[in-house]
Order: C-alpha cells, then structure tokens, then sequence
C-alpha cells in the first residue's frame, strides 16, 4: 500500500501546482494555454512469430522429398491444410494447383487461395478483404507462395497506402500462430523487408546502382527486418547483386539460397539448409568503401558458403557444421591444393562457390575473379575484379560422405577495373 500513498501524495501535490500556476496566471491577466492533445496509446508489442519460415531458391523438383517433407512436417504433418498462393504467377490457379498437388503427395491436405491480379473474373483488391477469403488463409497451418514475378505477389496483397491488406494480416497470423510460411524463387523473394523488383543484370547493378521503386521494392518481411533474402544464387551467379542493396538499405546480413534448396528459419532464428545444395552468407558489418574511388568497390565483407545440412543462427551469429562434416575441420597448415585459383567470370554458374571451395584447402592465400560484360555494352571497358582472401578467422569443413565442403569467413573486396577496347584477335 506504500506505493499508492506515495503516488497519491505526489499526485495531490503535483494537483496543487498546477492549480496555484493556473491562480497566477489568471491574476496577471495571461491567457491559459490551449490543452494539449491526447497521446494515443502506443501499438500492442506482438510477439516474435512462432512458426517457420522455408526459403526456396527456385527450381524445386517435385523427388525433393526433404524439402516437401519439411514443409508439410512443420505445417503439422500428414493431413496438414496449407493454403497455396499462385499470386505470382501469369495463371494462378494452374501454378498453385500444381503445388497443391505435390504438397498432397507427400500427405498435407493443401488447397488454392483464390487471390491474384492475374485470376481471371476476380477483383483482387476486393478478394484481398474478402472475410470468406480471409477464414480459408485462417484455416490453415501453412502457406506457400510459388514461383513467378514477386511484384504480383505484393501488389495483391498490399493496399496501395503501404498497409496490409486482410488477407496478409491473416498469413501472418498463421506465422505467429506457429505455421509455416514457404515461397519459391519469387515466393522467396518476398521474405525479405527489400526485394528485387525490376532487376537489371548482376553486373549492370555493380555499374548503374539500384534505385527504389525500379530495382528493388518493399517485400513482405516474414525474415525480419535485419536479413536480405535472394533467390536462384549459385546457378545465375547472383550474389553479387545482393551487395548493392545490402549497401542502399543497411542490411549488414544476406542469405542467398541457390535452386533446388531451401532455408528453413524457426522461431530462434536458426537457419538451417536442406534440400540439393546450399547457401552463401554475406556480412557487411566490418565492410567498407572508398569514396575516393570512381565506381562501384568494397573492402572487408566476408562471405561464407553453408551446404546442406549445415545450420547458423541469425542471433548469435554461431555456425553448426552438418553431422558428416563436424569431425572433419580442415587444417590450414596440411592444405590439399597448392595452384593458383582463378577465375575470369566470377558471376558465371556456380563459379564463385568452385573458387571459395577451392581456395580454403589451398596452400594459396587468396583468389581472384574478373567479370566483364558484352563488348557492345554502353560501358564494355568497365568490369570488376573480386578478390577472396584468408583470414585468421577463415575455416573449412569437408564431408566425409561425398565431396562437399562448408567455408566460413573468406574476405571479399571488389573493385572496378578497366579492360581496353578494343579487343584484338591474336594471328
């Protein structure tokens, strides 16, 4: 009860204060102050979501199991109703009803949500509001968005004010709720707070720069706000389109997952890759750039390659190897490899995880990668060179099943560089 007395004591007081305040004024014949306005309460502080997120890179052959599997375990196992999103796609209902079908193959009860502005005779920003709508995305326990043009994804479920729409408010309530949240290459995209939009090629982004509303636009940010996400990596040299972006919108960290895989997320914020292949890491946090250098350079990322089965954790930033390579670190002082690693297209396919594999077991300190575009582009002397070096801090692990690495913390500095034109034909 002490505190009340104190509290009521202190309110008296404070009453009286202002009473005598208002006496003097109104004595000296000043004019009271209007009254201030009323604070609005602050916003309910909502939980972290409770459930999982599937990242998937594209591609996903239908033998996957691990990843089919994955989705449908976490959405509650056989029988489990996941509701699927074909917004993406030119056809929506053709695209999710194939999803559908995969997703029953390995037991889930999956259905088509009737939302797109492609669906023919539907107004999707009513369908959007639509409460029949919004109880079919509640009966769920998982979602899934397939492969397409993320932009459709967010134009239908956005309002044009930036707001979510009903129907959006309804998959994040199965996120919080515990359920899953999975999406495919565009359906990918969207996990992040940024995402591509109209995206020029890799090496037109490090020339020209991105710009909001033209090569990157708000995604839905089931990841959180401190994550980039992108999406058919390894295959189409895409990693280092991330950069740029990270950069603009101070993402410190990118996950890019390649085709055919998958990230899965949990309420942690463990990451965990399953699936054919694997993911690359990038940390920008020590990164730097040099003004005083014309073009596109950074100093001082690091990127990591996590293969499957590998897990990191989001928080603690810690990295946990797959079961078949935790007793197999590799010994920088017995390394197997003694060349030179090089390459002259570094944004080719799968070119830059070759080179990360084979540098960390090369007697080698560092590599090199060159990407140069079309002689007949508007500025074909201009390319840029990307340099991965070994740190102290640089590890590796090797599977002893197959071949298959894991590479930790490689530096990563790149500069623009000048090829002279033109190119002549030795005789």
């Amino acid at each position: 009860m002490l505190w009340l007395l104190v509290f009521a004591g202190v309110s008296a007081h404070a009453a009286q204060g202002a009473a005598a305040t208002s006496s003097a004024k109104a004595q000296s014949g000043t004019k009271a102050s209007k009254p201030a306005k009323a604070v609005p309460p602050p916003k309910p502080v909502l939980a972290p979501p409770a459930g999982n997120l599937v990242i998937i890179g594209g591609g996903l052959r239908a033998d996957n199991a691990e990843v089919w599997q994955r989705i449908v375990q976490l959405a509650g196992g056989r029988g489990a109703r996941i509701g699927v999103f074909g917004s993406a796609s030119i056809n929506p209902e053709k695209s999710a009803q194939n999803t559908v079908n995969k997703l029953n193959q390995y037991g889930a009860q999956a259905f088509f949500i009737p939302l797109g502005v492609t669906l023919p005779n539907s107004d999707y920003r009513k369908a959007a509001e639509d409460p029949e709508v919004v109880a079919l995305i509640h009966s769920a326990t998982g979602i899934y968005f397939t492969g397409g043009d993320q932009a459709r994804i967010t134009k239908a479920l956005v309002r044009p004010d930036g707001s979510r729409t009903l129907a959006l408010e309804a998959v994040w309530d199965v996120y919080r709720d515990g359920g899953v949240v999975a999406g495919s290459s565009a359906g990918a995209a969207i996990m992040s707070t940024t995402m591509f939009y109209d995206a020029k090629a890799t090496l037109d982004m490090l020339k020209q720069g991105v710009t909001d509303g033209n090569e990157i636009a708000p995604g839905l940010g089931f990841i959180g706000d401190d994550v980039f996400v992108d999406q058919h990596l390894l295959v189409r040299g895409r990693f280092a389109r991330m950069i740029p972006v990270m950069l603009k919108k101070g993402y410190q960290i990118g996950l890019g997952i390649d085709e055919n895989s998958a990230m899965v997320v949990n309420a942690r914020r463990d990451v965990e890759i399953i699936g054919y292949s694997g993911a690359l890491l990038l940390d920008l946090s020590a990164a730097i750039t040099d003004r005083g250098i014309k073009g596109f350079n950074i100093s001082n990322a690091t990127i990591s390659y996590l293969d499957r089965g590998d897990k990191f954790n989001l928080v603690s930033r810690e990295f946990t190897p797959s079961a078949d390579k935790a007793d197999n670190k590799l010994d920088p002082n017995q390394p197997d490899m003694r060349g030179t690693v090089y390459t002259n297209d570094i944004l080719g396919n799968n070119a830059v995880l070759d080179l990360m594999v084979n540098l960390i077991d090369n007697a080698q300190q560092e590599a090199i990668g060159i990407a140069f575009g079309n002689p007949r582009d508007s500025s074909p002397d201009l390319g840029f060179e990307f340099r991965f070096s070994k740190t102290i801090n640089s590890v590796g692990y090797s599977s002893t099943e197959v071949e298959a690495y894991s590479v930790l913390k490689l530096r990563m500095d790149i500069r623009p560089i000048q090829l002279q034109q033109p190119l002549y034909r030795y005789r």
